[in-house]
């Protein structure tokens, strides 16, 4: 009796169960629809729109950058190393130069907390430090983002000759490889499309080709560039010259490979000097050092 009583009750709840499942998420149910209606008219709490942390950061350091004293020119220059960094913004110049007077200024509190005005060219020496590293910083970020530039550069020129062979324009090409290298080489993609950008707001694309090796700054690229405006000028076949010049590139890029091959040689001399040598010395001369120690230490007595 107990177990029939047990069997009606299961499937009692799990025919009520079902049914009201059945019942709201059916797609003609007024349940449904009526509970989906007050799922969506919940009114979320109002979140204070916070400001983003490089916002704030340009808030912090604008009055730093403002007491940098500089010229037309260096600020031209400042931005096209910024450009070519990746960084395109206008606010990035200010982040960059109130980065160099706040890294000045630590250094300055820094001798100060420790030394005082004893050393006055250690005080100078770090001040100046802290002034010009952000630049050697943005240096290598430079020449580390033209090295990934460098390296896809003959990928994109395989897959421009592709398209152009299957019919596309120098244009669309370069719109479409833009798309397909936007996770293989996300640094080259992004140039593509600001070509294309220039292209459509109305630019010659000589010139957007041009101002593609300022933003960038990489050998190859002007190369390339040179290559295009030839072809475009006298009329001859854009895949052609793109195909010669990405063999071109390829071997260069083996040549320079080899070169640092071959530097690895000379770099590899400091440190088998410094470190390994003096090891070798120490396990094949000690145990003969030492034994000669014990040898001769009595005739001393």
């Amino acid at each position: 009796m107990g177990l029939a009583v047990a069997i009606i009750i299961f499937l009692s709840v799990t025919l009520a169960v079902f049914s009201f499942g059945a019942a709201a998420y059916a797609p003609t149910s007024m349940l449904g629809s009526r509970l989906r209606q007050l799922s969506t008219d919940k009114v979320e709490p109002e979140e204070k729109p916070a400001l983003r942390v490089k916002e704030r950061l340009e808030q912090a350091l604008e009055p730093l950058s403002k007491t940098l004293p500089l010229s037309s020119s260096e600020v031209s220059r400042t931005r096209g190393w910024l450009i070519q960094a990746g960084y395109r913004e206008a606010r990035h110049l200010t982040i960059y130069n109130g980065t160099r007077v706040f890294a000045a200024f630590v250094g300055f509190i820094t001798v100060i907390a420790i030394s005082g005005f004893s050393s006055l060219s250690l005080l100078v020496g770090v001040t100046a430090f802290g002034f010009f590293i952000p630049r050697f910083v943005l240096k290598r970020m430079i020449r580390e983002r033209q090295q990934r530039i460098r390296l896809g550069l003959p990928d994109a020129l395989d897959l421009t000759v592709i398209c152009v062979e299957a019919g596309l324009g120098l244009d669309q090409a370069m719109l479409r490889v833009g798309e397909d290298l936007r996770y293989a080489h996300p640094e080259l993609s992004s140039e593509f499309h600001l070509v294309n950008l220039e292209m459509r707001a109305g630019k010659p694309r000589t010139e957007a080709l041009h101002n593609l090796v300022e933003r960038t700054g990489v050998d190859d690229i002007r190369a390339l560039v040179g290559t295009l405006v030839q072809t475009d000028r006298f009329g001859t076949s854009v895949a052609q010259a793109l195909r010669v010049h990405s063999d071109s590139l390829r071997t260069e890029r083996r040549q320079r490979a080899e070169e640092q091959a071959a530097k690895t040689t000379i770099k590899m001399v400091i440190p088998l000097v410094l470190f390994i040598l003096p090891s070798i010395i120490f396990v094949t001369l000690g145990p003969a050092v030492i034994q000669l120690i014990r040898t001769l230490m009595p005739v001393g007595k």
